[in-house]
């Protein structure tokens, strides 16, 4: 019986499951912190090259070979374009040599480089530097090769590879968060939590903003909520900003996978110092921002900022509050906002805290609470 029981949880066992499972056995010594880098960014560039395969193939059916080369047919389609030395096909068949590392680092750039939109999101040197085994990087350029094995048969891949690279894409991330621990939380959001505030928020049409969108879980489910409401995903804009630039890179390749075009801001930065949407009026706000968060500004910064709007200014030891009245400040009329904070902030009363709050429920600006995020 037993026997049988193993049996079936192999084969029950998912694609991501699968990946994730030999990715990490080709780990060996790195740090989940700095491996996921390595994997979430050779999971984009197989995406990445898989679209503008689909698109080089579809200009060549169509007569149009001597476009192939030609960037704005590719972005017109919003497909980035790529030059040959870095397509996954150059990298997997170059894969045993010892400078893969290079080759890797040199793909990522020319494709960032080619591609405006994707300025500032790709790891820079990082594989070069990182000195990962060659047998094991090109044991997990194998595996990520595998990924299409996940489509189903007799299907065509067209339309279908954002679903199958976005559903790894999102696994590990999730996974990764897992084996880091609370320092995860930093990058990403349990998918449940992300789940209900869209359900309860219904981001349907509109702009959608994130002040600190680690990698941009929040805007993901908001497409999905979109989609599976048979609404269009037109119809809706993303804002965001991230301060850390190893999490600010991770969002732009997640939103770029699922096909998302936002505007995280220039570079990543401190909402609080440097606030990229100053006249931005959103009309949907969903947000998991860092708890309890210390010394976010000095005794003597930001105590007159305009996004406190007639509230008590933020105190210097806990961000809470701060962030809640950014968010405000940040809503159109009609807006909605749906955010996570820590339990303390529904009680507090330290250092204008419980002033703020009282007057936010006068003002009419709390409809619902729910204790159970925050456990």
């Amino acid at each position: 019986m037993p026997a049988k029981k193993t049996a079936a949880a192999k084969k029950s066992k998912s694609f991501e499951e699968s990946l994730w499972d030999t990715a990490t056995k080709l780990r060996s010594s790195v740090e989940s912190s700095e491996y996921k880098h390595v994997v979430l960014s050779l999971i984009f560039l197989k995406f990445v090259s898989d679209k503008f395969e689909e698109r080089r193939a579809e200009l060549i059916a169509e007569g149009k070979e001597k476009y192939t080369d030609m960037v704005e047919f590719y972005t017109m389609q919003n497909i980035f374009y790529l030059p040959e030395t870095a397509r996954w096909t150059y990298i997997s068949e170059h894969a045993k040599q010892d400078d893969l590392a290079l080759k890797i680092d040199t793909a990522l750039a020319l494709v960032e480089k080619s591609n405006a939109s994707l300025k500032g999101a790709l790891p820079d040197n990082y594989f070069t530097r990182l000195r990962l085994d060659a047998s094991k990087l090109a044991a997990l350029i194998d595996a990520i090769n595998n990924i299409d094995t996940c489509l189903p048969a007799g299907r065509p891949s067209h339309g279908m590879q954002e679903d199958v690279v976005g559903r790894v894409y999102e696994y590990f991330l999730g996974k990764f968060a897992a084996s880091e621990g609370k320092l995860g939380g930093e990058f990403y959001t349990p998918k449940c939590v992300v789940q209900l505030i869209a359900e309860m928020i219904e981001p349907y049409k509109g702009k959608i903003y994130d002040p600190c969108c680690g990698s941009g879980g929040m805007f993901v489910q908001s497409l999905k909520f979109v989609e599976s409401h048979h609404g269009n995903t037109k119809d809706i804009s993303v804002y965001g900003q991230e301060m850390t630039n190893t999490t600010y890179k991770l969002a732009k390749m997640n939103l770029a996978v699922r096909g998302l075009s936002a505007n995280l801001g220039d570079v990543p930065a401190d909402t609080f110092f440097k606030d990229q949407h100053p006249d931005l009026k959103a009309d949907y706000i969903m947000a998991n921002p860092p708890f309890n968060l210390k010394d976010w500004r000095g005794p003597d910064e930001l105590v007159h900022d305009a996004r406190w709007g007639g509230y008590e200014t933020p105190p210097t030891g806990n961000a809470n509050y701060a962030w809640i009245l950014h968010m405000v400040s940040k809503l159109s009329e009609h807006g909605v906002a749906g955010f996570v904070l820590a339990n303390g902030a529904m009680s507090t009363n330290t250092t204008g805290e419980g002033k703020i709050r009282q007057k936010m429920v006068e003002n009419d600006l709390v409809p619902a609470v729910q204790t159970s995020l925050a456990a």
